[in-house]
């Protein structure tokens, strides 16, 4: 579960928000309120935050999101539960107090919001008001036996560990099956394999590099392993093609139709690829004589 908060001034624009039947509201909790409407609930907040006309922002709104497969199996019952939890641990039970849940999408969330004045007209301390939100989502989680945010981050970590392994297997395949001879044909093979590369080329027309399209996520060549950067995919295509890649008398190359520049220090390693591999030929063709 993540939780999110922060404070507010826009009371009574946030509770028609949390009341808005067109998300499937439900009012899953309701403290020290009596009002039947976002107007009366708003006035009511109002007549204590006149306590205290020195705070602005005098109404605290908290996010709860349960991970996609804990909502779907949380009932109103629990889901009151994990706000009442919530409300405890951050020492707010003697405060105003109104939550919704929203289930006008797959991810079931809590909008919960408490008037940050007390009836003694003190202003709640709101200092990294966002990150206690957080730990405490995280204990409340882990009470009832919810997935916590590190859960979702590992998970998270290793879903992305397994799509860039799945790439970097594709590449391996179309360099090794394949050996392609320049860039469009490398591009042309990882997109039979539903890996879309995208060329990064800046402002001076310079090829910076690749980046990875696969599975909705989107990553640097050398995010997905050191085999593929720029540095190292030019010289291995090159490796392929008897001409090399680079355009004769030019740092350039043909990608996608268009004639783009390489960096000098991969043009040049490139260069004295092609140097050694003509001179390795000349002295075999002159063994063979």
């Amino acid at each position: 579960m993540i939780g999110k908060g922060k404070s507010i001034s826009h009371t009574r624009a946030s509770i028609n928000y949390g009341w808005n039947q067109e998300k499937n509201a439900e009012i899953i909790h309701s403290q020290h309120l009596a009002g039947q409407t976002p107007k009366e609930i708003t006035g009511e907040f109002k007549i204590i935050q006149e306590q205290n006309m020195r705070c602005n922002n005098n109404t605290l709104s908290f996010v709860l999101s349960p991970t996609i497969d804990d909502g779907k199996n949380l009932s109103q019952k629990r889901l009151k539960e994990l706000t009442q939890k919530f409300i405890k641990q951050m020492d707010l039970q003697n405060n105003q107090a109104i939550a919704f849940v929203h289930r006008d999408k797959l991810h079931v969330h809590i909008h919960l919001y408490v008037n940050r004045i007390g009836f003694d007209g003190k202003a709640y301390k709101d200092n990294f008001i966002g990150k206690r939100s957080q730990l405490v989502a995280q204990e409340v989680a882990k009470e009832m036996g919810l997935t916590t945010v590190k859960e979702l981050q590992q998970e998270k970590l290793s879903e992305l560990k397994q799509i860039r392994n799945q790439i970097k297997q594709f590449h391996e395949k179309v360099l090794a099956e394949h050996k392609p001879k320049d860039f469009d044909q490398y591009i042309k093979y990882m997109k039979k394999y539903d890996v879309n590369v995208i060329p990064s080329i800046n402002k001076s027309n310079k090829l910076q590099g690749f980046r990875f399209e696969y599975q909705g996520q989107n990553f640097k060549g050398s995010e997905v392993h050191r085999s593929m950067s720029i540095n190292n995919m030019a010289p291995q295509l090159s490796k392929n093609n008897e001409k090399g890649i680079i355009i004769k008398n030019t740092n350039a190359v043909q990608l996608m139709g268009k004639t783009v520049e390489l960096s000098t220090n991969i043009a040049l390693h490139l260069a004295k690829k092609i140097v050694k591999k003509t001179i390795k030929k000349g002295l075999e063709t002159g063994i063979g004589i």
